[in-house]
């Protein structure tokens, strides 16, 4: 559920649920048993609170939240799994996914669990998490032999480099680990999910590790499920150490470590990279900037309604301002941005005035927050919402609840500083094709 608490300058979401549950410890019993029916029904309690949201309740990687995370959650009823110690096709042993939930998947939303599960309820939660797959009843783990320590020198570095252009990295990596002059670009996971190859100068977004032993791991295990594939048939042990070594030479100072002039020379590169590739700049500005929360309806549950996606139809009542349904992003001519020139657009991100000349309230939509982006990230927003597929859904205009209420809004707003409660409403309220307005909004506002 979501109250949304309305001010001038944005909007600050509240979201109940996961982040409250996050405050309570769970830890050895006293009176706990070997008993198995305990222990399910502990993992079980646990995992509902912690990790439903994100995994679903059967397992599936589809909790509320699983469409707006990016990489999306672990299907853990397919059995598969990318960071493990044991061989490509394998499940993984208990350690690895007891390392993954203590320590948790960094460059991913999966936090580390370790100041909060430990003892009973962590091997709950474990024995929870495996029984959505039969393959840990049936299966056991095809575990990697002992693997010596990898070797990282300026000879191993240089044959790794060979081996990088062997196996064709650049593909999907690029030629500096970045991804310069990649052709493998509209990447997928098993599911038909968007992924993208890890940015190789950033270890420290590595899930598996950052040693050259833990991408040595990878190299020989693949991260199953992606279109990375073990290499194991495709070069040598030795081939694969010198490979692990040259991905960590790509490795690059951290921007918390860097002192001015460096920080300065990085950013400045970072810009021309953005300046080069404007689609990939507004589509990370996109979703930093969280737009897909609000231009998109929800389903009962909290979820978004994905065949919407940018589409719209979030209906918000902010009384006794109004009623107002969030824009169609999408490239659809009709009902969204298709017809709209880039100026238009901008013109909207950043002051609030539709194309009819009226300017919007700084909220739901938070334009101010917005007027200070430069123009080339503007025009990189533009160029990424132009490259959406269109979906015909059109949006009703807001609602007014009439002058005298308004006033007395901005009165409690202004004088009394009180906020302004905000109402949402399951469902799409925009019109999609050849369906009407009252068929699409279903049950009342959410709040606390």
């Amino acid at each position: 559920m979501l109250l949304y608490s309305f001010r001038p300058l944005g909007l600050t979401v509240l979201v109940a649920g996961t982040c409250l549950a996050a405050a309570t410890v769970f830890a050895d019993s006293p009176g706990s048993s070997d008993d198995k029916q305990n222990t399910r029904e502990l993992g079980k309690a646990i995992y509902n609170a912690k990790c439903a949201q994100c995994h679903g309740e059967n397992g599936k990687g589809d909790g509320p939240a699983s469409s707006v995370l990016y990489p999306r959650p672990r299907d853990f009823t397919a059995g598969k799994f990318k960071i493990r110690s044991t061989e490509s096709g394998s499940i993984p042993s208990d350690d690895d996914l007891l390392s993954a939930i203590r320590n948790g998947l960094p460059g991913s939303s999966m936090p580390d669990w370790k100041p909060l599960l430990r003892g009973d309820s962590l091997t709950a939660v474990l024995a929870h998490v495996k029984s959505f797959s039969s393959r840990f009843e049936n299966e056991r783990p095809g575990a990697v032999r002992s693997v010596s320590p990898v070797a990282v020198s300026l000879s191993n570095i240089a044959a790794g480099k060979r081996v990088y252009a062997k196996l064709e990295c650049a593909s999907c990596h690029g030629t500096d680990g970045v991804g310069t002059g990649a052709i493998a670009t509209d990447l997928v996971d098993d599911s038909g999910n968007e992924t993208i190859a890890t940015n190789l100068t950033e270890p420290w977004t590595f899930r598996g590790g950052s040693t050259a032993r833990d991408v040595y791991l990878r190299l020989r295990t693949g991260l199953d499920g992606t279109p990375m594939p073990s290499f194991r048939s495709a070069a040598s042990d030795e081939e694969l150490k010198n490979l692990a070594a040259y991905v960590i030479s790509l490795g690059r100072k951290p921007v918390w470590s860097m002192y001015a002039e460096e920080l300065k020379a990085f950013y400045v590169s970072r810009a021309e990279q953005a300046r080069q590739n404007p689609v990939a700049r507004g589509k990370y500005l996109v979703r930093v900037l969280a737009c897909v929360f609000c231009h998109s309806p929800l389903k009962e549950d909290g979820s978004m309604m994905e065949e919407f996606m940018y589409a719209g139809g979030q209906k918000v009542n902010l009384y006794p301002f109004g009623t107002f349904v969030s824009y169609n992003l999408t490239s659809d001519k009709e009902t969204g941005l298709g017809d709209w020139t880039d100026e238009q657009i901008k013109t909207f991100l950043t002051s609030g005035v539709r194309r009819d000349g009226s300017r919007m309230l700084p909220f739901p939509m938070p334009w101010v927050a917005y007027a200070g982006l430069k123009e080339e990230d503007q025009n990189a927003i533009v160029a990424y919402l132009r490259t959406i597929p269109p979906v015909y859904n059109k949006i009703p205009p807001p609602q007014s609840e009439g002058f005298f209420p308004y006033l007395w809004g901005k009165f409690k707003l202004l004088i009394l500083k009180q906020d302004i409660p905000g109402l949402t409403y399951p469902g799409n309220a925009g019109i999609p094709k050849d369906q009407s307005m009252s068929g699409n909004i279903s049950g009342k506002g959410v709040q606390p």
